[in-house]
């Protein structure tokens, strides 16, 4: 057993001392500088953001409000278009108005600060003697896979995540004051509200965690009244947030659509432009009762009934068990007449109860994993906290230490929600030719991928309307696109999607490496190289040129990584021709016109094509 147990302290003695300078009194000042400076950093190397809701509704939405185009284009982003764009804005005027590369950093490092309110909390629970833990909890929050995927880029997960954990800072850091009824304690509390209620306004799915906030304020060990007090008193501040983040959104959308959460929940708003439907995604939920039971063990196994991208899922069953077996131990205790023996003190009670009801509220409403965020950062620390309640303080900290040493650095490496190689203008788009545009209508008639951004390059004076995209289309709506059928004479188009090859980008990529290296200035390099790739999957091989001058050979992807791109092209036109053809319109594939536009470096071409009415639908 010594034999076993020498080599595990000699691996704990050797990180106590290669980590003893976290115990230093400047090191949480240089960390707190430090992390989020990386995170920038890793943002800057992971490229320009080329995720799908980029490109569907983050940067049309501030284009319309900018441009009083509420209203008048119909759902070029599908029912996305309508949501709050007060989130967008500052990303949206930084790759406008600066070099693109300067956004990815601006947000990477914004991004980073997560870390500065996790050693935070960490701190509040753990003690100021306790530096070292704190801060590596909090390296290992920041190390989330579900975070990390999102770093710098413009979905607004993580950004919002930053008001919902500063809203538990407030709590933890004035707990006295408010528990107590001190002087400004309820100043605290309604500031608390108002982060979280801000967070919550600014996109809605974080609403879940206001709530979950909120519930264990029910829980505080006062007087029953003063509970309901304290509840009360936070839902006032998170009333207050949601009215200054979205207050004049929602107000927007009442006068516009009389709905303002347009064009959600429309089963209770009852908006004529939209169909009757709540429009909240329940693809991603639990099926049955078997399933909730087990929903972190079953995700954590099949990543995708979660999430769109591969994210490593490890610490939740981990995160699971743990919060079993500390209320299984609660409850023995209190069959014992003992219940305290099994209680985490206030604090450690409160943050527990948020993370277990964060959960629930979000398994119940989405199990959709980039809206976990908050949650998944702070989940280190709940399970260092249980650990430690559960077993013996020496045995825990030996034993979490190395647990969440694998469970952490498993997420590594991580998956993205799409990134382009950066270019000095984060977005470049040929203009389309339009023959009388003040006359025009494009309509956008391709499901996939999202065109919604391409707008802002079409002549102001034309309008742009989704048909059959994902948008819940009510009676209003259709009257509102065949009246503009009758106020606009055309010509009119449609707005497609053109195909590409992923793989070019990469071909590029390759081509400049081996004529960096000089491996195509000469035979005996081409040679060596077409050795080289006979060797390894490169999904490339040499191509002799006829003419070597000066290169005497070049790289083409392999047989089976090309594309007719010219075929996938008519096909996109034969599937919109069917498409438009429910909505009586006709469109003629002839027409039909390439052009170019960029997402940073990587290409994203459209097509535009002519659209005339069919007489029979016309009124």
């Amino acid at each position: 057993m010594r034999f076993f147990f020498h080599p595990l302290l000699a691996l704990e003695a050797w990180a106590m001392r290669r980590t003893a300078w976290l115990n230093h009194p400047a090191a949480p000042l240089r960390l707190a500088l430090f992390v989020p400076l990386l995170c920038g950093l890793l943002s800057l190397a992971m490229g320009q953001d080329d995720g799908w809701d980029m490109r569907n509704y983050h940067l049309y939405n501030v284009y319309a409000l900018f441009n009083d185009r509420i209203g008048l284009d119909l759902a070029p982003g599908r029912f996305q278009s309508y949501f709050n764009p007060t989130l967008d804005i500052p990303y949206y005027l930084l790759t406008r108005y600066c070099p693109a590369p300067v956004a990815g950093f601006v947000f990477g490092a914004l991004h980073g600060l997560i870390y500065v309110l996790l050693f935070a909390i960490a701190r509040e629970l753990l003690g100021r003697a306790r530096q070292r833990a704190a801060i590596l909890l909090a390296l290992g929050g920041t190390l989330a896979g579900g975070f990390l995927s999102e770093l710098g880029n413009s979905m607004g997960d993580d950004t919002t995540a930053l008001l919902v954990l500063w809203a538990l800072y407030v709590l933890l850091h004035h707990w006295q004051r408010w528990r107590n009824g001190e002087r400004g304690g309820a100043w605290r509390l309604l500031a608390a509200g108002v982060l979280a209620g801000a967070a919550a306004g600014l996109k809605l799915t974080n609403a879940v965690y206001a709530l979950a906030l909120c519930l264990p304020l029910l829980a505080v060990p006062v007087a029953f009244l003063q509970r309901i007090r304290l509840a009360f008193l936070f839902g006032v501040g998170v009333l207050g947030g949601l009215a200054a983040t979205a207050g004049w959104w929602m107000l927007k959308m009442w006068q516009m659509f009389g709905n303002p959460l347009f064009p959600q929940f429309n089963n209770i708003f009852h908006s004529p432009w939209a169909l009757e439907h709540g429009v909240i995604d329940t693809y991603f939920r639990p099926k049955n009762l078997s399933e909730t039971l087990l929903w972190p063990f079953i995700f954590t196994r099949d990543v995708s009934r979660v999430a769109e991208v591969p994210v490593k899922l490890v610490i939740w069953p981990l995160a699971y068990m743990l919060a079993l077996a500390l209320v299984c131990s609660w409850l023995v205790q209190v069959l014992r007449r003992r219940p305290a023996a099994a209680a985490l003190d206030e604090r450690k009670g409160f943050v527990f109860l948020f993370f277990c009801f964060a959960y629930l509220i979000w398994m119940e409403l989405f199990s959709i994993y980039r809206y976990i965020v908050p949650i998944e950062v702070l989940a280190p620390l709940v399970i260092w906290i249980l650990v430690e309640r559960l077993l013996l303080p020496g045995l825990a900290r030996r034993v979490l230490a190395a647990v969440l040493s694998v469970i952490v650095l498993s997420a590594l490496p991580f998956t993205t929600w799409g990134h382009a190689q950066w270019a000095e203008r984060a977005f470049t788009v040929q203009p389309p030719v339009l023959e009388k545009p003040a006359a025009a209508i494009v309509f956008i008639a391709s499901p996939e991928p999202p065109l919604a951004w391409l707008a802002e390059y079409f002549p102001r004076e034309t309008i742009v309307v989704g048909l059959g995209t994902g948008f819940p289309e009510g009676q209003a709506y259709r009257q509102r696109w065949q009246s503009y059928l009758d106020q606009r004479p055309g010509p009119h188009y449609a707005l497609l999607a053109g195909a590409k090859n992923d793989k070019d980008s990469s071909l590029k990529k390759k081509r400049l490496i081996a004529d960096a290296l000089g491996l195509t200035d000469s035979a005996a390099g081409c040679a060596r190289l077409d050795g080289w790739l006979k060797r390894v999957r490169f999904q490339v091989d040499v191509k002799y040129l006829a003419q070597p001058s000066p290169r005497h050979c070049t790289l083409e992807l392999q047989p089976r990584y090309q594309m007719d791109i010219a075929a996938i092209d008519r096909g996109t036109i034969a599937s919109s021709q069917q498409h438009l053809l429910r909505y009586g319109l006709q469109l003629d594939g002839s027409s039909c016109q390439l052009y170019s536009a960029q997402v940073g470096v990587d290409p994203h071409p459209y097509q535009l094509c002519r659209v005339t009415p069919l007489p029979a639908v016309r009124p």
